[in-house]
Parts: C-alpha cells; structure tokens; sequence
C-alpha cells in the first residue's frame, strides 16, 4: 500500500514521463503502462526507487492498476487531457518538480534513468515496447540465478512489489515540496 508521499511522488513523476513522451506523438494506455514498468525495474536495477507501483502480468506486457488510477485521478484534476498535460502541469508542477531534484543526488539520479528510458523507448510504438517488455527476464528471491521472460510468465503474475524491493537510495521530496505539488496537481 502506498503511503500518501509516495502517491504524490508517482504523480508528480508520472507527469514528468507523459511531458518527455509529448514530442514523440502518439500515447496509449499500453505504451505508458510499459514506459513506467521500464522506468521503475530500471531504477530498481540501478539501486534507486523513483516509482511505487506493483506491476503485473497483462496480455499486452506489464500493468499497474495504481499507475491506470493515478492517470485517471489526473485527468479528473484536469491535470491531463488524454495523455497531454494541461498548461497547469506544464506551467506549475513540471517546473516545481525540477527544481526540487536539482541537488538532491538520488533523485537527480532517478531522472537520468527515467531521462534514458523515456529518451530509449519514447520514440518506439506501443508494439516495439511491449517486445522489449516481454523480453525483459526476471527472477525471483528464492532462486536469483533461474530467470524467466516476461512473455513467458502467466498472465496476472505480479511482476514488481516496489516494498519489497530493497534500494540504496529513494527519490523522496520535503513536507512543504509534496504540498505545493499536492496544490498544483489539484490535490
């Protein structure tokens, strides 16, 4: 269960994904739905934790139920329109959120590698992504060494359990940051 820093952190990085895929045209469900797992199981390789979302096995790749409840709660902020943000996000919450990252190392790193991935598969389809996803192999606690493609995992498998993830370091934000974003986004 996500904390309520943690949720408007997912947001807030959410809108940051969706404002680096606006110049590559064409957003669907399916492709940010991989675009976050990528992000995520990237940091988590890399030690850190940016995102908070449980991912699972779905016929078209990864999906995360918070992810899908994040948007929607964002486009009834009008926050988002489709997957375009609204001036408001880009005028207010984008650059709130840039601001606190800078110094702040592990969250200067959490948006080089959200940076990488969005800069990798942003400009690929739905269909190329989702190829990438089912191709990624994972492991399991138990047995770290036998590892399984995503393709080949049966459908409503959880994927990721960010608490149970052990990192280095969290992309975390002061009290009085999370509340301005809380403002901007509408919260």
């Amino acid at each position: 269960m996500r904390k309520p820093n943690q949720i408007t952190v997912d947001r807030a990085l959410l809108l940051y994904v969706l404002y680096l895929a606006e110049p590559h045209g064409l957003l669907s469900d399916v492709k940010l739905q991989q675009l976050g797992f990528l992000c995520e199981l990237q940091t988590f390789g890399k030690g850190f934790k940016g995102f908070h979302f449980e991912f699972f096995r779905f016929a078209y790749g990864a999906f995360s139920k918070d992810l899908d409840n994040d948007l929607m709660s964002l486009r009834r902020k009008e926050r988002v329109e489709n997957f375009t943000l609204s001036d408001q996000a880009k005028e207010e919450v984008i650059p709130l959120l840039l601001k606190s990252i800078e110094g702040v190392e592990p969250n200067e790193k959490v948006k080089e590698i959200i940076d990488a991935v969005m800069t990798t598969y942003g400009p690929q389809d739905s269909g190329a992504i989702t190829n990438s996803v089912e191709a990624v192999e994972l492991s399991t606690p138990q047995d770290p060494e036998f590892k399984i493609p995503i393709r080949d995992i049966v459908f409503h498998t959880t994927l990721l359990v960010p608490h149970r993830i052990e990192v280095q370091a969290e992309f975390t934000l002061p009290p009085a940051v999370l509340a301005k974003l809380n403002i901007a986004m509408g919260y």
